[in-house]
């Protein structure tokens, strides 16, 4: 049975709370890894490519999307990155393995974001050049 949260907000301070720990989280992304600071600088761009451009709602939904699934694999690679490290200091096959599917993840990731950037921005960038 589901009960109501407390009245004295200790619920709202305990999702408070979860929201700095993932806050957290980014800025350890975007402090440590570079490919994540990469990701930004191209998101940043797409997104002012989006305002200049005038893409469309539906537009702006895929590239939405595609910065999204961009940092959140990036972000889980990460994780697994740091918990493989933790759980095996020394090199072993398996931990190996573990990274670089991970890493091939955010690759595919990345790669698709590209499609869906050359989908959304091409039909623009090439209307402008046959002006």
């Amino acid at each position: 049975m589901n009960t109501p949260p407390p009245a004295n907000g200790s619920a709202w301070r305990r999702l408070c709370r979860s929201f700095g720990w993932a806050r957290r989280g980014v800025v350890v992304l975007l402090r440590t890894q570079a490919n994540a600071r990469i990701h930004a600088v191209a998101a940043g761009c797409a997104i002012v490519a989006g305002f200049v451009l005038g893409i469309t709602r539906g537009e702006w939904c895929a590239v939405v999307a595609a910065i999204g699934l961009v940092f959140s694999v990036e972000g889980l690679n990460t994780a697994i990155e740091f918990v493989v490290d933790l759980a095996s200091p020394e090199l072993h096959p398996l931990a190996e393995k573990a990274k670089d599917v991970a890493a091939g993840a955010v690759l595919l990731s990345a790669l698709t974001a590209a499609v869906i950037g050359l989908l959304v921005f091409g039909p623009h960038l090439l209307a402008l050049v046959q002006r």
